[in-house]
């Protein structure tokens, strides 16, 4: 049986709980909307923390905070820096309930995330919408962004292998930016798998971005394994030359995102991204793609199965 309840956490004296008993995700109301916190009942949070900024509310900074956020590609700043460090409205349903950020003076953009909580899997569905309060149309792409937490490992899929005589044409993008560094040791690029560590001790920040057609990315930290799906949209356009996921690492905690396409969002519109997260545990996988294959794809496929 769901529960859904107001709760403290991190300093702030409001945030939504959702659980189904076995997993739960709390959600800021004083500022974001965030989701703070994803995990086992009572266990380890798949989710980072920032320290130092829990519990801030009010102020013009922008603030990382942790966790699960919604923001609108590409990125620039200021733009997708605005501050979100008001209070949202809870609409609460049988589900869960959505959460709803008051319109970005800036940008005229409102951010919502719904969350629906899966009452006899590890799962939940969350639903990114924008809309657009300006009497313009704005080019944008929902991003959907999880700031995980310290020392797991990341994975993207590889395109399935192909020879040379099946098909002459390239199967997917691979995006890379200005501080990106291939030989960095953080990544492993697998035939059939891209793994990214987050390791705590090295401070300079690398990202890539894939067009992911097989639509899902996972995070590994010690036993907990979190799968987010979501759809690829075939001959859209998706924002940062084709990606529709990014892996970005620093020191503080690697984020797994992804995008929906590039949309020109006519006034008083609202586009939609959905993800499905699952989180499995006893997951004993190591950085190989034979072990990958073995402890995580099944997981994988099965989660895909239920959609």
């Amino acid at each position: 049986m769901l529960q859904i309840a107001e709760i403290p956490f991190g300093g702030w004296a409001r945030n939504c709980l959702i659980s189904n008993g076995r997993i739960e995700a709390v959600v800021t109301e004083e500022v974001g909307p965030r989701v703070i916190r994803l995990a086992f009942v009572g266990k380890t949070n798949l989710f980072v923390e920032m320290s130092e900024e829990l519990g801030i509310t009010g102020g013009s900074e922008w603030h990382i905070f942790g966790g699960h956020r919604l923001w609108h590609a590409p990125e620039v700043n200021p733009r997708s820096y605005y501050p979100d460090n008001g209070p949202v409205s809870v609409e609460k349903t049988k589900e869960g309930a959505r959460f709803i950020q008051e319109i970005e003076k800036s940008t005229g953009i409102q951010k919502e995330i719904e969350i629906k909580m899966w009452e006899n899997e590890n799962a939940l569905t969350v639903i990114h919408r924008l809309t657009n309060h300006n009497l313009w149309p704005i080019e944008l792409a929902p991003w959907a962004l999880s700031a995980m937490a310290k020392g797991g490992m990341a994975i993207i899929p590889q395109e399935p292998y192909q020879s040379w005589s099946d098909n002459l044409l390239p199967v997917r993008p691979l995006v890379l930016w200005g501080y990106s560094e291939m030989d960095d040791p953080r990544f492993r690029w697998g035939k059939k798998y891209v793994t990214l560590k987050q390791n705590p001790q090295a401070s300079s920040p690398n990202k890539a971005g894939f067009g992911n057609k097989q639509g899902w990315g996972a995070y590994l930290l010690g036993e907990y394994l979190f799968i987010k799906i979501a759809s690829y949209r075939e001959h859209a356009v998706y924002p940062d030359m084709g990606s529709s996921f990014e892996l970005y690492t620093d020191h503080r905690f690697l984020e797994l995102e992804s995008l929906g396409p590039l949309s020109l969002l006519q006034p008083h519109g609202t586009v939609e991204h959905v993800e499905y997260w699952f989180l499995f545990e006893g997951v004993t996988a190591e950085d190989s793609d034979e072990s990958i294959d073995r402890e995580v794809r099944p997981l994988v496929e099965r989660a895909m199965s239920l959609i």
